[in-house]
């Protein structure tokens, strides 16, 4: 998914969080970074402060990333100022459904704060702290704000989406449920319930477009 809307042309592609994906899988040439020394990761560097020239990168794309950072708008400012025109975030994060309020409210370990006023929270250092509503909270409750305070960042898609494939798999933490012959069940089942996506989704798709 991430791989397919990557923008053309120039530009290298950082990987933010790299430590559990397999991103580089897909994207040749891919920047894998994370926030601590890590064996899968170039780099080790921090969202809020990003060693890159202004405008020399094509894409910063991340999977469960952005609720993890305390200061996101200081992230968004870094990445606006790095992208080249033209380039694009792209992320998968949690998102913010009456059924995925029951599930990361009551059986996550993280916290889950749609409530919450603010887009930043309290960090003793690296994912030692979250708030899973943060990407809903920015992108439809406070999208105003965000387009107000950061006008070069188009909202470009919002796709909201319940992989059930990534559920009975086991996610990262749990024997799997799903033997191998059964995958082209759960794909025709997600694509079953697509027009339920406002009131199951667990997980949003996520473009922004620098202007």
């Amino acid at each position: 998914m991430i791989a397919a809307e990557l923008p053309s042309g120039i530009g290298d592609v950082l990987e933010l969080g790299s430590g559990a994906g397999c991103c580089d899988r897909y994207i040749k040439g891919l920047i894998t970074s994370e926030v601590f020394p890590c064996p899968t990761a170039r780099l080790v560097i921090d969202a809020h402060d990003l060693p890159f020239d202004d405008g020399s990168l094509r894409a910063i794309v991340f999977t469960d990333v952005l609720h993890h950072m305390p200061d996101v708008r200081q992230f968004f400012s870094e990445a606006s100022r790095c992208l080249r025109p033209g380039g694009k975030i792209v992320m998968i994060e949690p998102w913010v459904t009456p059924w995925s309020k029951l599930i990361f409210m009551n059986l996550h370990h993280e916290p889950f704060l749609p409530e919450a006023q603010s887009w930043s929270f309290p960090s003793a250092g690296p994912l030692s702290g979250a708030n899973g509503a943060i990407p809903w909270i920015v992108f439809v409750r406070d999208r105003i704000t965000f387009e107000s305070e950061f006008p070069d960042l188009h909202i470009e898609q919002i796709r909201p989406f319940l992989p059930f494939r990534y559920l009975v798999s086991g996610g990262v933490g749990m024997r799997t449920l799903m033997p191998a012959f059964t995958y082209p069940f759960w794909v025709r089942l997600e694509k079953m319930i697509e027009s339920q996506m406002p009131r199951l989704a667990m997980f949003a798709f996520v473009s922004l477009r620098r202007g």
